[in-house]
């Protein structure tokens, strides 16, 4: 494949590796387009994509010496990205949206808040609680709107293995979330309960 770029070549890994900082400095450098470009791909948003982007580089600067093979740079990226934009999609699951508009956003008000906060539990929740194969494909191709392809070929898949853990991923998380849903803490009791 012609790349317009070209990623840095072995011997400058290699120096970098062994500590010499201006390799270094053009190793990162030379892999940022790369790297900007897997996050666009992999990221739901292209501010996630940039906050993933400048992790991975800062991964890439402080930990280039755990890099097994200098041939193998552009896997490990890749592998770094998508493990930051995942690590994003958690965060966002879970409710720990950062905080990006202080001053001029209007506050909810406190019970909506706090159904807000119960709602995103309770998704983030029916999320964790799927198998990780199942959750890394729902993730990627529900969260992150991946084409199914792209899903298939970095999970190593046939479209036809990704389409049916999808399908199992949605069904599974369906009934979860159409399950009843107990407000109150610890109210995990629903017999004699008319509502389905």
């Amino acid at each position: 494949m012609n790349r317009p770029f070209s990623w840095p070549d072995e011997r400058l890994v290699k120096a970098a590796q062994d500590g010499d900082v201006a390799s270094l400095t053009t190793v990162v450098m030379e892999s940022q387009p790369h790297v900007r470009k897997f996050a666009l791909s992999l990221c739901a948003s292209p501010q996630d994509a940039e906050d993933a982007a400048q992790e991975a580089l800062i991964i890439l600067y402080r930990k280039i010496g755990t890099l097994r093979a200098s041939g193998a740079l552009a896997s490990w990226m890749f592998r770094i990205v998508r493990n930051e934009c995942l690590r994003q999609v958690r965060r966002l699951v879970r409710g720990e949206e950062p905080a990006s508009g202080p001053e001029g956003a209007s506050e909810p008000s406190a019970e909506e808040a706090v159904l807000h906060r119960l709602e995103a539990r309770r998704i983030a929740a029916a999320v964790g609680a799927l198998p990780r194969d199942q959750r890394q494909v729902l993730i990627m191709r529900d969260v992150q709107g991946l084409p199914g392809r792209t899903v298939a070929q970095a999970l190593g898949l046939s479209d036809a293995a990704m389409k049916s853990r999808l399908h199992r991923a949605r069904t599974t998380l369906r009934r979860a979330l159409a399950a009843p849903d107990d407000r109150a803490p610890g109210a995990h009791s629903t017999e004699g309960d008319p509502h389905p």
